[in-house]
């Protein structure tokens, strides 16, 4: 049973992803953001293609596990998961790919791609129990309240 990817608007902040961050930007390098409306809106895009997608994600998850024993094959996923992270990023932030820096795809881009591949292997085990965009939303203004409240 497949779940809804998003379960309608939810009340809640509207600050731009990253702002309050204790980190601040390197000097002259723009920082890119995006809303939690666009953080939602692309995580319900994403669930939405699941099942089309379906012989892909488990097919990375299969490549995932060969690393160790085929080197070449490790090579080429690494150099994908770089492009990968850039491309995240962009998507999640309507930043053009080209203005990213190395750290943003590695740091922001490696954020998204966790958050990615976890969902992806928890979406290949259950469809039903995996978290939706709300869900991934809202956990998200949970950790950064908790985050406020310890500064």
């Amino acid at each position: 049973m497949r779940r809804p990817a998003s379960r309608g608007p939810r009340p809640g902040p509207r600050a731009p992803l990253g702002a309050g961050s204790s980190t601040p930007p390197r000097r002259g390098t723009p920082r890119p953001t995006g809303s939690l409306d666009r953080f939602r809106g692309v995580w319900a895009r994403m669930l939405e293609s699941m099942d089309e997608f379906r012989p892909i994600w488990t097919a990375s998850l299969e490549i995932a596990t060969q690393g160790d024993r085929v080197p070449e094959l490790r090579k080429l996923m690494a150099k994908a998961q770089t492009e990968g992270r850039s491309g995240l990023v962009a998507l999640f932030t309507g930043a053009d790919e080209s203005t990213l820096d190395d750290r943003t795809v590695r740091t922001l881009g490696g954020f998204y791609q966790a958050l990615l591949n976890g969902l992806m292997v928890q979406w290949l085990f259950d469809p039903a129990a995996a978290a939706a965009a709300d869900d991934l939303t809202e956990e998200l203004c949970r950790v950064l309240e908790g985050v406020r409240e310890t500064d």
